[in-house]
């Protein structure tokens, strides 16, 4: 079962990614739907994380931004429990780490102009339009990274099933 929805996960974030664009986004939404949990605040708080957040590519790839998103929100502290007495923060951060342990082995960084250049042999000013439109040839929402935030998605899930009997 946990396969299934790790593989679910990967398969609906590459979908997301290739239609709708926005990695933190749809690698979150990839996650969420797989488990078949929702946080509407969450996936619009993540529309300015994509491409190494607000399109930079100078920070964190959005696929890692979206998986550690989606495990704070499956697990992360409630704000009516700041003092966070449960110390769910320390396991989220645990849980945080085994991902993007797992997400850097695959990739080799969590960077997203790094995984751009490895993947397409450049880094790409997403806000230009010239250079969005080479991004787009080269593959950028066709299967680049539409393969970054499913794989993204897919070791998210797995770090969640590995800890989460009762999400199996």
């Amino acid at each position: 079962m946990g396969l299934e929805k790790s593989e679910l996960a990967y398969e609906l974030a590459y979908k997301y990614e290739a239609r709708y664009g926005g990695c933190a986004q749809t690698t979150f939404a990839g996650i969420m739907d797989a488990l078949e949990k929702s946080s509407v605040e969450a996936f619009k708080a993540a529309t300015g994380l994509a491409a190494g957040i607000g399109c930079s590519t100078e920070g964190t790839c959005g696929a890692v931004i979206g998986g550690a998103m989606a495990i704070s929100v499956l697990f992360g502290r409630e704000r009516e429990e700041f003092e966070d007495p449960k110390k769910k923060r320390f396991l989220t951060y645990k849980m945080v780490n085994e991902f993007l342990e797992a997400f850097k082995n695959t990739f080799g960084t969590i960077k997203c102009n790094e995984i751009q250049k490895k993947m397409m042999g450049k880094t790409f000013n997403l806000l230009n339009p010239s250079e969005f439109e080479e991004f787009l040839k080269l593959g950028g929402h066709t299967d680049k990274c539409p393969f970054v935030t499913g794989t993204g998605a897919k070791l998210a899930v797995e770090t969640i099933l590995k800890n989460f009997e009762e999400l199996r």
